[in-house]
C-alpha cells in the first residue's frame, strides 16, 4: 500500500508566482502514482490567494479546509469556511471560485479532483483561457480576445 502522511507535508513554493498568489503545495498523486485523479494540499500564508479567480470546463473540483478559515469567491459572493468544511466547484461559470487567506494565521486546505486532458480553463477577471494538453509545451494561455477564424492561417 502507498501512502503519504499530510500531518507535516514538506511544501515547495514556486519562485516565478507573483505577490497574492503564494502558497505553499504538495501534489500527493505523483508520489501515490496516480494517473487519473489528483490531491493536493495548499498552504496559504496571509494575504495570499491559491490562484486567480477562475472555472473549470473539464474537472469538478473539491476542498476540505484542514486549517485556519480561507475566504471563498463563487458566483454567489464571498464568505469565510471554517476548518472541516466540505466546498464543491463544479464544472463551468457555476462552479468559478478563488480561494484566498484574508486572515493573519496560515490557512490549510486540501483540494482534489478529476485529471482530465484536454482542459480549459477560463479566468473571467483577466478575460483569459488557459489549455491544457497533458504536454506543456502545447499548453497556452490567451486573452479571449486574441481568437481567429475557425481556417485563419489555412491555405485553400
Amino acid at each position: 500500500m502507498q501512502r503519504i502522511s499530510i500531518s507535516d507535508p514538506n511544501f515547495t513554493y514556486d519562485p516565478d508566482d507573483p505577490e497574492g498568489f503564494r502558497s505553499g503545495m504538495l501534489r500527493m498523486g505523483p508520489h501515490l502514482g496516480a494517473k487519473e485523479t489528483g490531491a493536493s494540499v495548499y498552504q496559504l500564508p496571509p494575504g495570499q490567494a491559491l490562484c486567480p479567480y477562475h472555472y473549470e470546463y473539464a474537472e469538478e473540483e473539491w476542498m476540505l479546509v484542514l486549517e485556519g478559515r480561507p475566504t471563498v469567491r463563487t458566483p454567489e459572493g464571498i464568505e469565510p469556511v471554517d476548518p472541516f468544511d466540505v466546498v464543491f466547484f463544479a464544472k463551468g461559470p457555476a462552479g468559478a471560485h478563488q480561494i484566498r487567506n484574508d486572515t493573519d494565521a496560515p490557512v490549510r486546505i486540501l483540494m482534489w479532483s478529476t485529471v482530465v486532458y484536454p482542459a480549459a480553463t477560463a479566468y473571467p477577471d483577466s478575460d483569459k483561457i488557459g489549455i491544457w494538453t497533458g504536454d506543456k509545451a502545447e499548453d497556452v494561455m490567451v486573452q479571449r480576445s486574441s481568437k481567429v477564424d475557425y481556417f485563419h492561417g489555412e491555405a485553400g
